[in-house]
């Protein structure tokens, strides 16, 4: 299976503890961050991965390579390929631009600052019976107020980013999407965003969006205090690798 990983950002509110890299390459004792997210997909058979990769995406390719040193769990190997940004694309930009490297009917896109722990197996199944253009993984918040609301009906997406003043639970978008590879075509060029364009007009035009709620570990190491949270579930062994 394929997956694109968004790795192009600038970093900026990581910058004051980590200003040498691009943001998902920020060490975790030994390892980038990103070495983390690619471990977890190649669980679930995700091996083909595409780095979408802008700013000192150079790194990122000295250290991945092709991905042929990383083995998979099942003792094959990954295969990594990059797409380069000249400019900032935003989310569907850098998806678009990526996307010509797609060779299945269906891949993943996820953020590769982001580390989000659920069964992948479950969000192909669910975009397979339901026929969905495009699956998604929402989450659970106490305070919706702070983000915007992601609203499922019968495993049907009915609202994305709706703006919520009232602090009150919720969910929201996990940043997680399985992806057919028709809705390409669909997004223009130039810069784009995913969550504030596509969906919303997707949604609008009645296509099949859809998804599901899971509440298993999830981090998004954009700010120095959950940089840290985060190496420090992995010194406790709340991240298994």
């Amino acid at each position: 299976m394929q997956a694109i990983l968004l790795a192009g950002g600038l970093g900026t509110r990581l910058r004051s503890v980590v200003s040498d890299r691009p943001k998902p390459m920020a060490l975790i004792e030994d390892k980038p961050f990103m070495e983390y997210v690619i471990h977890e997909l190649s669980r679930y058979g995700i091996t083909d991965i595409i780095f979408a990769v802008g700013y000192k995406g150079s790194m990122v390719e000295d250290y991945f390579g092709d991905g042929r040193r990383f083995a998979t769990p099942d003792g094959g190997r990954l295969r990594i390929r990059y797409a380069y940004e000249k400019e900032l694309l935003g989310t569907a930009g850098a998806i678009k631009n990526a996307g010509r490297m797609v060779t299945e009917d269906t891949f993943f896109v996820l953020n590769a600052d982001t580390f989000y722990q659920f069964d992948y197996g479950r969000l192909v199944r669910l975009q397979e019976q339901q026929k969905l253009e495009l699956a998604l993984v929402l989450r659970e918040v106490p305070d919706i107020s702070r983000y915007g609301e992601a609203v499922l009906k019968d495993g049907r997406l009915t609202g994305f980013n709706e703006k919520i003043a009232e602090a009150r639970p919720g969910t929201i978008n996990g940043g997680v999407y399985r992806m057919c590879r028709e809705l390409l075509s669909e997004i223009p060029e130039g810069k784009v965003s995913l969550e504030n364009d596509m969906i919303p007009k997707w949604l609008d035009e009645g296509r099949r969006l859809g998804g599901f709620v899971n509440d298993g570990y999830f981090i998004d190491i954009g700010v120095p205090e959950d940089y840290y949270r985060f190496i420090e579930d992995v010194k406790r062994g709340v991240i298994v690798w």
